[in-house]
Formats: C-alpha cells, structure tokens, sequence
C-alpha cells in the first residue's frame, strides 16, 4: 500500500482544505497529520531565544495511504492543482524503495 508523506506550509485553514481535498478522493481512508520531528534550532544561545514562533505560516505534516499506485498518483496530481489554486508551497517527500 503507497504511503505518501507531504509538507504544507500555510494556515491551519489551508491544512484544512488539503485535507478534505485528500478524504474526497475515493480509495483513501487514511490521512493523518503527523508531528514534525525535526528539531528546531532555537536553543539558549540562539539569536531567537524568547521570539514568538507565531511570525508566519507554520509547516503541517500529513501521511496519506492509498490503496494502490494509481490512486497515489491521484492524490498528488489533485493536490498539486489546489496548490497551484490557492498558491500554497506543498513538498512531497520522495517516495522509498
């Protein structure tokens, strides 16, 4: 089963519209979004110690299974489209083998 793993950088509200998009299409059932586990830089000795977090859209991290390949193909033809629509920076992690 293709898990595909993506990276919206936007609005709680544009996560929100990705994710309905991906629930709409037919064969998924399983979209989730996943913690970062990236760690941040932002330590004590960091020029941005103490700054707000809040100065931007934030980074949301979804993990999608489809059923097959072709579905997977459609997933990510779909969400291209609705980045392209709404100018949203979408990446999509390469795919292991």
């Amino acid at each position: 089963m293709p898990q595909l793993r993506l990276r919206i950088i936007g609005s709680h509200d544009d996560l929100r519209a990705v994710s309905d998009l991906l629930q709409s299409i037919e064969g998924i059932e399983h979209v989730e979004e996943v913690a970062d586990l990236m760690p941040r830089l932002d330590d004590e000795d960091s020029s941005s110690a103490g700054l707000s977090d809040d100065i931007g859209p934030g980074a949301h991290d979804l993990e999608v299974e489809a059923p097959n390949d072709y579905t997977a193909r459609r997933v990510r033809e779909a969400v291209e489209e609705l980045a392209v629509r709404m100018g949203l920076v979408i990446e999509f992690e390469p795919e292991e083998e």
